[in-house]
C-alpha cells in the first residue's frame, strides 16, 4: 500500500489498539529515561536531591560533577543544563550551577554555566527561558566576535521568583526574591525584591510597597508621592540610591535599563542559600 494507507486500511479497533500501545511504550521510555537521584545518571551530579527529576527526553546535559540540584525539583523536557563549554572539561573544585529545592524549569529552557549560576528555592520558569553567565566579547572591532575570548559574570535568581516564557537572563544579573520577569524580557543588572520587570531591556513596571500593595511605576501623581514616601522596598539588597534610580517613576522614564553598578564584575552572592 502506498504512503500511510496501510494504517488507514486497519480497522478502527486495530488502530485504537496500536495508538494505545504506542502511547504506553512512549510513557515507558519516558520513565526509563528520566534522571533521578537513584539512577546512574543522577549519581554523576555534584548533588541530586530526593524527589527531583530531569524529565526525558532532555536537552544537552554535561558537566554534571559541577551541577547541584535540590530536592523535589522538576526539570522539564528538552531542557539543557550544562557546566563548562564541552563535556569532559575540568572545571575546578566547586560547583558552577546550583538549582534549589522545589523548582520547576520549563520545557526547552537552557541554563548554561561557566562561572556561577545560583537559582534559589521555589523558582519557576516558563518554557524556553535562557540563563547564562557568559557572553561574547567584541573589544576588537576587526576580529570576528565569535573568535574573541568570552567574558563571564555570576548570575543569581532569588527564591520564589517566576521567569516568564522566553525570558533571557544575561551575565551579571542579580534577581531578588519573589520577582516576576515578564515573558520575552531581556534582563541584565540588579533587580530588587518583590517587583515586576518586563521589556527589552527589562525595566521595573510594578513594585510592592508595604501598606499599599503592588503599585505601577507609571502611576498617577498621588501614587508617585506614596512611592516616594515609602522609601526602599523591604528586604532589597540594593542601596537606597540605586533603588531610587531603579524604581521611582521619574527615574524609570530616564533610565534605559536596570542599573549595572558592578559593571558585571564582583556580583555579590545572594543572602539565601540554595541548600
Amino acid at each position: 500500500m502506498a504512503g500511510g494507507s496501510w494504517w488507514g486500511g486497519l480497522g478502527r479497533g486495530r488502530r485504537a489498539v496500536g495508538q494505545r500501545a504506542a502511547h504506553w511504550a512512549w510513557r515507558a521510555v519516558q520513565r526509563a529515561g528520566a534522571i533521578t537521584a537513584d539512577t546512574p545518571a543522577g549519581a554523576r551530579f555534584a548533588a541530586f536531591g530526593p524527589g527531583s527529576v530531569l524529565v526525558f527526553p532532555s536537552g544537552a546535559i554535561f558537566g554534571e560533577p559541577w551541577i547541584e540540584v535540590g530536592t523535589d525539583t522538576v526539570v522539564g523536557q528538552h531542557v539543557s543544563v550544562s557546566a563548562g563549554t564541552v563535556p569532559g572539561q575540568e572545571l575546578g573544585p566547586v560547583p558552577l550551577l546550583r538549582i534549589g529545592d522545589r523548582c520547576v524549569i520549563g520545557r526547552g529552557t537552557h541554563i548554561v554555566a561557566h562561572e556561577s549560576i545560583v537559582i534559589g528555592d521555589d523558582v519557576f520558569t516558563g518554557p524556553y527561558v535562557y540563563i547564562t553567565d557568559q557572553n561574547h566579547s567584541y573589544a576588537d572591532p576587526d576580529a570576528p566576535i565569535g573568535r574573541q575570548w568570552p567574558s563571564n559574570a555570576p548570575v543569581s535568581v532569588g527564591a520564589g521568583s517566576w521567569l516568564g516564557a522566553g525570558a533571557i537572563i544575561l551575565p551579571g544579573t542579580v534577581i531578588g526574591r519573589n520577582v516576576v520577569v515578564g515573558a520575552g524580557s531581556v534582563v541584565r543588572g540588579h533587580v530588587p525584591d518583590r517587583c515586576v520587570v518586563a521589556g527589552v531591556p527589562a525595566k521595573v513596571i510594578r513594585a510592592y510597597v508595604a501598606g499599599d500593595g503592588w503599585l505601577p511605576m507609571r502611576a498617577d501623581r498621588r501614587d508617585r508621592e506614596r512611592l516616594a514616601d515609602a522609601g526602599p522596598l523591604p528586604g532589597t539588597q540594593l542601596p537606597d540610591a540605586q533603588l531610587s534610580d531603579t524604581q521611582l517613576p521619574d527615574a524609570q522614564l530616564r533610565d534605559a535599563q536596570l542599573p549595572d553598578t558592578q559593571r558585571v564584575e564582583g556580583v555579590p552572592e545572594p543572602p539565601h542559600p540554595v541548600f
